[in-house]
């Protein structure tokens, strides 16, 4: 009976986090779809990706943006999906339809008339800033919006290329398309978008993940072991090290933490030791127990 009622709870865990996953999915997938149609779709800017294709191929043929899209994606989804294995499919699937049908919702029953400002650059700025925290969201829940998304986590997957480069590296025929189809100066627009996008992608997937490694030298190691302990809820670990000049022995603390919670820490070591000694690096990723499940 214990062992089932174990079972059951970890069912119930394992679902309710299978379900935050899709649910961030699909918010991810709205913040790309108003990105793109509210202000790159207007001004014909195509910054790379399945919609900057769907937006050049919607200048030749009279078919909703929002069905290119879903067709493209779903050719490429194949490539995704022989490569990326099943979990991803799944989630990039689901991320898809969800793209797709929020852009024909926007079409449909708020469709755009004009652009959202009369600065295309404005809007380059705005579109790609939201569409990137809608790129980020989904990236960090392991799927993709379709698209060269799926080329740039291929490219990250075999060949350890951030996903920055991989989405600009893939995106370089659509601009020069949009070369072509719009004009010397859309083109260019599209292409320092192309460029800041990736950019941007990598500044928002940092934020998800990145840490401070934080290293104290103190003469009040308990005290501050005690704070991180109780108020950060972090956990330490301890080097001894002897002093090259006064040949004394210290203890040296390391902790890993998240920027709040460091900067919370470095008020409160002002407090408890203002001798103490900090150096602080960033960590790009941790995994193990109170952070990161691999």
């Amino acid at each position: 009976m214990e062992i089932k009622v174990i079972y059951i709870v970890e069912v119930i865990k394992i679902n309710r986090q299978i379900l935050k996953e899709y649910f961030f999915i699909a918010i991810g997938s709205f913040f790309v779809a108003l990105g793109v149609y509210y202000f790159m779709v207007p001004e014909n800017l195509a910054t790379g990706g399945v919609s900057g294709l769907s937006i050049v191929l919607n200048n030749y043929i009279n078919i909703p943006i929002s069905f290119i899209n879903f067709f493209l994606n779903f050719m490429l989804f194949i490539l995704g999906f022989i490569f990326l294995g099943k979990e991803f499919g799944g989630k990039t699937i689901f991320s898809v339809i969800f793209l797709s049908l929020f852009m024909y919702l926007m079409e449909t029953f708020f469709p755009v008339s004009s652009p959202v400002t009369d600065e295309i650059l404005l809007n380059l700025i705005c579109g790609i800033v939201i569409s990137a925290i809608g790129l980020s969201i989904v990236f960090n829940q392991n799927a993709s919006t379709g698209g060269t998304d799926i080329v740039a986590k291929i490219l990250n997957k075999y060949f350890n290329m951030d996903i920055g480069k991989g989405l600009m590296t893939a995106d370089v025929i659509v601009v020069a398309l949009a070369f072509f189809t719009y004009g010397v100066q859309t083109g260019i627009v599209g292409a320092f978008g192309w460029f800041l996008n990736g950019v941007v992608v990598n500044y928002f997937l940092d934020g998800f993940s990145v840490k401070n490694e934080v290293v104290i030298i103190s003469d009040k190691p308990d005290e501050i072991k005690k704070y991180i302990f109780d108020k950060l809820d972090r956990g330490v670990t301890l080097y001894k090290a002897e002093g090259g000049y006064t040949n004394e022995e210290k203890d040296i603390i390391v902790t890993i933490l998240d920027r709040k919670q460091y900067y919370i820490l470095k008020k409160q070591l002002k407090i408890i030791d203002p001798k103490v000694f900090v150096t602080v690096r960033t960590v790009q990723e941790v995994y193990g127990f109170g952070f990161s499940k691999f």
